[in-house]
């Protein structure tokens, strides 16, 4: 009983902590290293009803790669990948957040702990495109590309060297990965830039590309909550979106 109290006490004290330091960074994601970048898109061959995934092209983008826990370099963690796609085919802004999972109907569901940068993530939950159609969109390593490593700093040391990049992708029911996209790393942010950056996947989505389910939709408010506890400014309000989110169409 005294230990179990103890790894309690232990817990409560580890959550105070984080979110004592949350009032200056984040309480998920607190480490990471942000970068411009660009997408070309050349699509899955069929249509989609999503503009971003069928309109071949090149778009600027933000890119931020991050430990979900911090955990000292190295060591394993839930990795993340924030994608802000910019322009009209986006909307103005479309982000896109992606998570290590594991791979398949039922695993990519699951939030998975991983030690390299170099492997797969996943948006956990299914996005709705114009058509209804129902999506899971995926990152994952480009081969041609350099090796991102295991730390942080691997990552930017990739970034300078021209060679950072990843392949996107969208699966249906099936779990079957089609890629339809290749982000290029550009020049790595500076530290108050990246501690400045406010995703919101839920109100940053365009109509024929966004999230849904009751986790996005819950999840919504704790993304304003936590930017504007760290001084960070959210997204613009839009009620339509969230609500759109959680009526799961």
């Amino acid at each position: 009983m005294r230990i179990a109290g103890a790894v309690v006490a232990a817990g409560a004290v580890a959550v105070g902590v984080r979110i004592a330091h949350s009032r200056t960074r984040r309480f998920l994601h607190p480490d990471g290293r942000s970068f411009t970048g660009e997408l070309e898109v050349w699509g899955l061959g069929s249509p989609t009803g999503a503009a971003l995934l069928d309109r071949p092209g090149r778009h600027p983008v933000t890119l931020r790669i991050s430990k979900g826990a911090g955990t000292p370099p190295g060591y394993p963690d839930v990795l993340g990948v924030a994608l802000r796609v910019h322009g009209p085919v986006a909307g103005r802004r479309c982000d896109l957040l992606f998570s290590t999972a594991g791979r398949g109907r039922r695993l990519r569901h699951v939030p998975t702990l991983r030690r390299s940068f170099d492997t797969m993530y996943g948006t956990i939950v299914a996005y709705r495109t114009g058509t209804g159609r129902k999506l899971y969109l995926s990152v994952q390593p480009d081969l041609d590309g350099a090796a991102l490593g295991r730390t942080l700093e691997s990552v930017v040391a990739a970034a300078a060297g021209d060679g950072a990049q990843l392949l996107l992708g969208a699966a249906d029911g099936d779990g079957a990965v089609r890629l339809f996209g290749r982000v290029r790393f550009g020049q790595q942010l500076a530290a108050r830039t990246d501690a400045g950056l406010a995703f919101d996947p839920v109100r940053n989505a365009p109509r024929d590309l966004h999230p849904t389910g009751f986790i996005h939709a819950s999840r919504a408010v704790a993304y304003r909550l936590g930017q504007k506890w760290r001084g960070a400014r959210p997204a613009d309000r839009n009620p339509a979106a969230v609500a759109r989110t959680g009526a799961h169409r």
